[in-house]
């Protein structure tokens, strides 16, 4: 079983910037891919990013593509998400994800979740 925890979300201005973070418990995190989606207000989750095991392969969605960037810390169990110039449209809940198997962009190819940290784009 392998939990996960985000930590990092809030309120912030337009243009600003956050760092999401994610740790999980266990002894698989070096063997797991690792996602991001999020929910937006009346919308469906989606895929935001994604970062293979040893942090080679990443995947960026186009919508937050030159403003989000991936990394992980295998030593530390721990996933991040930088965030810069936020927009309005970036308010969402944000949540990790954990994938035994190869990286994917569908939520079903995740088999662990965390609860999820709010993130909030002011003007």
């Amino acid at each position: 079983q392998v939990q996960l925890v985000e930590s990092g979300g809030g309120l912030v201005q337009a243009g600003g910037s956050l760092r999401l973070s994610c740790v999980a418990s266990g002894s698989t995190f070096s063997r797991s891919a690792m996602g991001w989606f999020r929910r937006c207000p009346g919308k469906e989750r989606e895929f935001v990013a994604g970062i293979s095991s040893g942090g080679v392969l990443r995947y960026i969605a186009d919508s937050v593509k030159g403003r989000f960037t991936l990394s992980r810390d295998n030593a530390k169990n721990t996933v991040y998400l930088q965030m810069n110039s936020l927009q309005l449209e970036d308010t969402a809940i944000y949540y990790c994800a954990a994938s035994g198997s190869r990286l994917g962009l569908r939520e079903y190819e995740y088999e662990y979740w965390g609860q999820g940290t709010q993130v909030t784009v002011s003007s």
